[in-house]
């Protein structure tokens, strides 16, 4: 049975992917900070108090996986602020770089043994991390960090290749969540669903691509 290890799984878009891959056959491991009925329910099993910016809580995870190979590590816990120009919160802009950039990229290595060849990495991104599509401004914080972590993936891609391993950065689409206050154009089912196809897609060959869920190619 292949294994599929899911962060921010509780809701919205991870909870989506967890059915999904439920549905299909997979063991599903959800990662969160809090669990849910609904996560439990679908779940093989559930880690759940983990604050993925912390080094001990990555560590504990790594330590509750130990043992465990997994096929498709998929890091989608992620953070949306807003930040006025004139009236920067830098720690806001400090904390989304945290958890966006920074903490997928420490439970990526913490979890490296864990993956072996034909292993996959799916980056839950967004188009806003595009400095070429960029044509509004604003959301210093979650561009940035969104940015970093495109570039945080392409390293990965190519670090990781030489082992068998392939990674993307994936936009959901703009998804009705609690991230947006449900104010998207998709569902989470339906994002969910076409986010499987595109790590289907994923092999050496197309490895550190940035895609939008309808398999379109965006711009660095």
């Amino acid at each position: 049975m292949k294994h599929v290890v899911i962060t921010g799984a509780n809701r919205g878009i991870g909870l989506e992917l967890a059915k999904l891959y439920a549905a299909k056959g997979w063991k599903v491991t959800g990662v969160c900070r809090e669990g849910s009925a609904e996560l439990s329910s679908v779940a093989f099993q559930v880690i759940d108090h983990v604050d993925v910016t912390r080094e001990a809580d990555v560590q504990r995870l790594a330590a509750a996986l130990k043992g465990q190979g997994i096929d498709v590590l998929i890091n989608n816990a992620g953070l949306l602020q807003d930040e006025v120009l004139g009236q920067l919160d830098f720690d806001s802009i400090r904390l989304q770089m945290e958890v966006n950039a920074y903490a997928p990229l420490r439970v990526t290595e913490a979890l490296l043994p864990n993956l072996g060849e034909g292993g996959k990495i799916a980056n839950i991104t967004s188009r806003m991390g595009s400095i070429a599509d960029n044509d509004s401004g604003g959301r210093y914080g979650y561009r940035a960090s969104k940015a970093a972590f495109n570039a945080f993936g392409r390293s990965l891609a190519m670090d990781l290749k030489p082992r068998g391993i392939a990674v993307a950065q994936l936009h959901p689409g703009f998804v009705k969540t609690r991230m947006v206050n449900f104010g998207g154009l998709i569902t989470p089912e339906e994002s969910a669903s076409a986010l499987y196809q595109r790590i289907e897609e994923l092999n050496l060959q197309n490895t550190g691509s940035f895609w939008h869920c309808n398999g379109d190619a965006l711009p660095w």
